[in-house]
């Protein structure tokens, strides 16, 4: 007779396959009562610690394990709204273990002020003042990220008292200036009520009123008031995205969401462009597959065609290389059975995902080039000043929070992009002042100097070079190789004896 797997045994199972994403976590006992919530940086490390053999726990926290028999998670796009949701589980349900928050004295709370302009502070001390509170929450540092976001969604003011002119808060776009009239108390008060759908975790109605607010200012020609409902509800998706995904979803799935391609991103290509004040001009390629480098696709451009300075078109010349000739050859799908990762090939499998180094005018060339080669390939621009994310199809950028995984992935491809550009353009830029130093070796002169560079490439591997190897390479004499070696400030070597 086959032995009954035990209650414990089949929660380490599920916890093995919890996604390593924020979240937060509930327990209950066999009769299906709340035990504890928590929130989490990665589910799977934090519930994992639990139910670790030998773990050490405290004896109630001991005590609860003992007892729990389901688990239940939410994963969320960052620690700060785990945050958020924890706490409003636990106001709502009171679970047994989770007595840290029974305090109200010891951790600070989110309050929205009982005023005719009301406010969004952070407080220790409930009182009966009126005023609307959401918390306590354990992890300070967290709740004033969540503030610092909230503010920049939901302009409320922070002054406590009136002043006679507008603020820096509204000169930088978080407060609409209720002290002299720009706003009135009824528009000021959707503003609050909208924060209190936010808190409350009703995001998905949020974010539908918005919409249709959105539509019925912009009908009416109040385009200020259009664009700053268009802000919030680009700030808003990100949260959003991440509620509708299947926790086994990883980064992949959640771009796909966060940029409505058509399937998952599993080869993701990007390009950037560097130059000098237009001197020694490269682009570069770096490939991502399943969110990993894959270097053996990585791909430098020497620019060749655009002299001076114009990033446009010198982009449109990469695109046009890559997209064209022997690097456009097609492959079969990935192997998933081998990792993802295809083996030696002739040319390069077309991507899922482009991205672009910069704004609107980068991405405008790169897909300028695409359509005339009739490509419709999803291309995407990042631009680095305020980390928007621009798609060809759309008037405005798609922002996410700094703390969205979809976003560091982007970031993380994007800026190895860079890298590699920057490096290649080092190297040519090494290149053009090793050659002008050896062209000055008599005997040289600028044919040779370009046989050494092709050779050999930089100047470290020409200073580790042997005599022979000189004289084979620019087809000199052993007394014009050893000159070679002198001026790179190293004594000259051979593996056959010192020349005479």
């Amino acid at each position: 007779m086959a032995q009954r797997r035990s209650p414990l045994g089949a929660l380490r199972g599920r916890v093995a396959r919890l996604p390593d994403q924020p979240g937060v976590y509930s327990f209950r006992d066999a009769a299906g009562v709340l035990l504890y919530v928590g929130k989490a940086l990665s589910l799977r490390k934090r519930v994992t610690s639990y139910f670790r053999a030998g773990a050490r726990l405290a004896p109630r926290i001991a005590q609860m394990v003992g007892k729990v028999r389901s688990l239940d998670v939410q994963v969320t796009t960052s620690e700060a709204e785990a945050l958020l949701l924890e706490s409003r589980l636990i106001k709502e349900h009171h679970p047994r273990y989770n007595v840290a928050f029974r305090d109200d004295k010891s951790f600070p709370m989110l309050k929205i002020t009982a005023e005719a302009f009301p406010r969004l502070v952070v407080t220790r001390r409930r009182a009966h003042d009126g005023g609307r509170y959401f918390g306590p929450y354990t992890d300070a540092g967290l709740m004033h990220e969540a503030v610092r976001f909230m503010r920049r969604v939901f302009p409320l003011r922070t002054c406590r008292t009136f002043p006679n002119t507008p603020c820096l808060e509204y000169h930088l776009g978080q407060c609409l200036a209720p002290c002299v009239g720009y706003i009135d108390a009824g528009r000021y008060q959707r503003i609050v009520r909208d924060l209190v759908a936010f808190l409350e975790g009703r995001r998905e109605t949020l974010l539908r009123d918005l919409t249709s607010r959105m539509r019925q200012a912009a009908r009416r020609e109040r385009f200020e008031e259009a664009a700053r409902l268009r802000d919030q509800i680009q700030a808003l998706t990100s949260v959003i995205i991440a509620k509708e995904k299947s926790l086994t979803a990883g980064p992949l799935e959640q771009l796909q969401a966060a940029l409505h391609l058509p399937r998952p991103p599993r080869r993701i290509e990007a390009f950037d462009i560097s130059n000098l004040f237009g001197e020694a001009s490269v682009g570069s390629m770096v490939v991502f597959v399943d969110g990993k480098p894959h270097k053996a696709h990585y791909r430098h451009f020497r620019i060749e065609t655009v002299a001076g300075i114009d990033d446009y078109r010198m982009m449109q010349e990469v695109i046009r290389r890559r997209y064209s000739g022997s690097l456009a050859a097609s492959l079969p799908p990935l192997d998933s059975a081998r990792g993802g990762v295809p083996g030696r090939v002739e040319g390069l499998p077309f991507p899922d995902l482009i991205l672009i180094d910069g704004g609107k005018g980068q991405l405008a060339a790169a897909c300028d080039t695409l359509q005339r080669f009739a490509l419709r390939l999803p291309v995407i621009g990042l631009a680095k000043r305020f980390e928007h994310i621009f798609r060809p199809e759309d008037s405005s950028p798609i922002v996410l929070l700094p703390t969205s995984p979809v976003l560091h992935l982007l970031q993380h491809v994007r800026d190895e992009a860079h890298r590699f550009a920057i490096r290649y353009h080092r190297t040519l830029r090494g290149r053009g002042v090793l050659a002008s130093r050896l062209e000055a070796v008599p005997g040289i002169g600028r044919r040779r100097a370009a046989k050494l560079l092709s050779r050999f490439g930089s100047v470290d591997r020409l200073r580790t070079a042997h005599v022979e190897e000189i004289q084979e390479a620019a087809g000199v004499g052993a007394g014009v190789a050893a000159d070679v070696l002198r001026l790179l400030a190293r004594r000259p070597s051979t593996s056959l004896g010192t020349p005479s």
